[in-house]
């Protein structure tokens, strides 16, 4: 914060986050600054922010990040252990796994190793402490930054995403062990992508519980034009941008039971 104040930025304190800031006076770009260059800070809305403190990275624990590009979620977990949990950080996509592999090294981290695959097949069974799945969405939830998402992705297309979504959460529950917990989060606010995944999981995997969130949120919905889903989708978080000032977002914490 002194350093870019020093250069005629202006900070504020994110109330959302413990790390946040947000910027409200830029000389130039937040992103062309030698601070940045030098990994000080990661530029990303505070939805995103949000989804790694409900990961609570700790020491030693081995965590994987299952659609870690671009590697802003990926960072903050690493940042929050101090670099000593073990992060293992999937992406499918090979121009994307290069903006991860920039960001992670930008930031001088060490502790990590970087797979580009299917995170579906994995064979890490039962080998995790925790798992994030920042899944790949329809990204209706940045409507307000960019207004054509309202038309640019047709109910099929959703509906793709969201049995793809549910796949690559089942096989979170089997790589994490016992007692380890999984992070699903998707920005978007369509329940296909959200509670539906969910109930759908809950319903395959009966050892799987969902606990509540530690973040502000507003609670998810149970019923959707006359779809009912598990009564504990309600402990999922959603992030609203006319409520929380955030892009639209979808959060739920789960526990693998013994």
């Amino acid at each position: 914060m002194n350093r870019l104040e020093a250069k005629g930025f202006e900070l504020e304190p994110l109330h959302l986050a413990p790390h946040g800031l947000v910027v409200t006076k830029q000389p130039v770009s937040i992103g062309a600054t030698l601070e940045y260059l030098q990994g000080f800070y990661y530029i990303q809305d505070p939805a995103s922010m949000m989804v790694a403190y409900e990961i609570e990275p700790r020491q030693q624990e081995v965590i994987l990040d299952m659609a870690a590009a671009p590697g802003g979620k990926a960072t903050q977990i690493l940042q929050l252990s101090r670099d000593q949990a073990f992060l293992i950080a999937v992406d499918i996509s090979r121009q994307r796994m290069r903006s991860l592999r920039s960001n992670i090294n930008r930031m001088g981290f060490r502790n990590y190793i970087l797979i580009r695959g299917d995170s579906r097949r994995l064979g890490l069974r039962e080998a995790v402490d925790k798992v994030l799945l920042d899944a790949p969405s329809s990204g209706e939830g940045i409507i307000r930054k960019d207004p054509t998402r309202k038309r640019s992705r047709s109910l099929e297309d959703i509906l793709s995403l969201s049995a793809l979504q549910a796949d690559m959460l089942s096989a979170a529950v089997n790589y994490v062990k016992d007692g380890g917990v999984i992070v699903y989060s998707a920005c978007t606010l369509a329940p296909e992508e959200g509670e539906a995944v969910i109930s759908h999981v809950l319903e395959r995997h009966p050892n799987i519980e969902v606990v509540p969130l530690s973040i502000p949120h507003s609670p998810g919905v149970d019923e959707y034009f006359g779809v009912k889903f598990d009564k504990s989708v309600r402990r999922c978080g959603r992030l609203y941008p006319h409520i929380h000032g955030t892009e639209g977002f979808f959060i739920c914490k789960l526990v693998k039971r013994p």
